[in-house]
Order: C-alpha cells, then structure tokens, then sequence
C-alpha cells in the first residue's frame, strides 16, 4: 500500500547529519560544525537571489575583471559579499581568499579556519539560465591564534584542506562536500528552507564514457597526450558534454563517470583554473569519492602553490580515463 504524504520522512537534515556523524568527523564539532552551517546560509541567500535573476537589475557585467582575467558579473559580486558576510559574523573563519579578491582578507579574530572561495563559478551563463555554482575549501590556519594572518596560512597544498565542497544552483540546489570520509551531497528543500541529505556516501565510477571540455581550444593545445586522449574518445564514440559551469560539468561526471579537461593552452600556458579556489576542492572531493585529479604530471592535491591565484591544468574525474591520460 502506498504511503501518504504525511507518513513520508522528511529525511536527514544537514544540521541533523553534522551533529549524528560528529564521532566519524573529529573537525566536525563546536566552531567547525558551525562554519559549514554559515556556508549553508550563505548558499541559501545566493540561492534566493539567483531565483530572480531576470527580475531584478542584478545580471550583466560590472566593467571590470578579476585577477584570473575574467570579466567580474554583478552575480559574482552579490554572492561575493553574501558569503564572506556569513563567514565573518560566524567568528570560526579568521580569513578568507576569493577568486574575486586581488588577495586575502584579515577578519582579525581568534578564528581557527581559512576558507578559500569561489563565490559563483560559471557566471557568465546566468543570463541564459544555466546551472552555477559555489565552491569551498577549509584549511587550519597555520599561524598563531590572535597574530596577524600570513600569505603561509593561505598558501597550503590540496592536501591540508580538511573539508572542501561546491554548491551547485540548478534545477533543484545541491550542497556536496566532504570532510576527508567520504563525499555526500544535500538538495536544497525549499519550503523547508532545509539542505536534506539526498546522496548519501558518493561513489565516482571507475570508469566512464563522457568527457567534458570546450574543444574550441584545440588547436591551442600543445600537449601531445591531450590530443591524443581526445582522438581516443571519439574513436570510442564517447558522449561530449560542456556546459561551461566547472561545477555543473563536475558534478555530471561525479555521479554518472567521465572526466573534466582544461589543458595548458597558448594564452594559458600554465591553465587557467584556480588552484586555490576551484582545483583543490574539487579534486579532495574527487579522490574522496574513488576519482582522481591530475595537472598531467602529479596529483592536483600534492602541488605547492606560489600565489593566492595559482593556475594550473585539471584533469578530474573517473580514475581510468585520469590514469590513461596521464
């Protein structure tokens, strides 16, 4: 028989996860369980404003560019602001880097975490009504509690980060993240203005027959193995799918197998994806979800970067195809 509305479990809230998976997640207590509550405000607000993208005088571009070269949207801006607003009212976050950020930001209090940002991956596309994103990486400060903060505290490899994660705003909002045990993601309820566990403990197939990247940039391309890789993928007559949201490509290949390119190119001979901003995140998520990430030489998590906007190249996804490109 089937069960009515009201007999259907409203199922596992984010708040109700942190605190019944506290004894298998040592960071996730007091200051640290409430810094991924402060990201899940931040999401909602980002998430309610792009709701009326359209509506109101909040799409376009705002006449300038960010470190990384692209063109800085209003959205980008507005969700800027949102999330380091709730990260500095919480008090666990002592300073923060954003993609949009020329460098880091001293909140100046005894907080133990530095949070890296991208506020609103994939931007661009808001004004045609395709997916974005949000994505995260927590770190430890490395300096002492009430110094002032040090480009050493930001500066900290892929694998320092003790929980990373992204936000994807779509046909329903997603929140996945991991905290190094496993990877599981939340949709957004909105009546109940509830993240509720919906992917439990996921799992990146080992393989995968999709790949994602803008071919535009072939002929840029001088690394021989990505072009042999590509020829190898349509001589199997695998599926080429690029939205031009990393988040929304990420997430895809995430849950049905493939992997995500962007080589070193001619303009972007070192790639153009931040290190600290988007690669490292994704890439902790990827390998806590049976993956791997590489720039074509090592792993993404074991590079030092040099710079807040460190660039790099990325290949995520499936273990196999990573492996056989690299």
């Amino acid at each position: 028989m089937e069960k009515s509305r009201i007999d259907l479990p409203i199922g596992v809230t984010l708040d109700r996860f942190i605190k019944s998976n506290e004894k298998d997640y040592p960071t996730a207590v007091g200051a640290f369980s409430q810094l991924l509550r402060d990201i899940a405000l931040a999401a909602k607000v980002v998430n309610r404003e792009l709701n009326k993208a359209g509506l109101v005088d909040i799409m376009g571009n705002v006449g300038n560019a960010n470190a990384g070269g692209d063109e800085q949207q209003k959205l980008d801006m507005l969700a800027n602001t949102r999330f380091i607003r709730a990260l500095s009212k919480g008090g666990e976050v002592c300073g923060i880097i954003s993609e949009e950020n020329d460098s880091f930001v001293d909140l100046e209090n005894d907080g133990k975490y530095i949070v890296a940002l991208d506020p609103l991956d994939g931007s661009s596309n808001i004004d045609v009504n395709v997916s974005v994103g949000t994505i995260f990486s927590i770190y430890k400060r490395i300096t002492a509690i009430n110094s002032p903060l040090t480009l050493e505290d930001f500066l900290q490899k892929g694998r320092d980060q003790i929980a990373s994660g992204y936000i994807l705003y779509g046909p329903s909002s997603m929140l996945v993240f991991t905290t190094g045990n496993g990877v599981n993601g939340f949709t957004y309820e909105p009546s109940l203005g509830e993240f509720v566990l919906s992917n439990p403990n996921i799992q990146c197939h080992e393989d995968g027959t999709i790949y994602s990247m803008n071919e535009g940039l072939s002929n840029s391309i001088s690394d021989s193995k990505v072009k042999a890789f590509i020829n190898y993928c349509k001589d199997n007559e695998f599926t080429a799918r690029y939205i031009g949201s990393l988040v929304a490509d990420f997430h895809r290949n995430l849950l049905k197998g493939g992997i995500y390119l962007y080589p070193a190119t001619t303009k972007y001979p070192n790639g153009k994806l931040r290190l600290m901003f988007e690669s490292n995140a994704l890439a902790f998520v990827i390998e806590q979800s049976g993956g791997k990430a590489t720039d074509g030489n090592m792993d993404i998590l074991d590079i030092q970067p040099t710079s807040i906007h460190h660039t790099a190249a990325l290949y995520i996804g499936s273990k196999n195809l990573v492996n056989r490109l690299s």
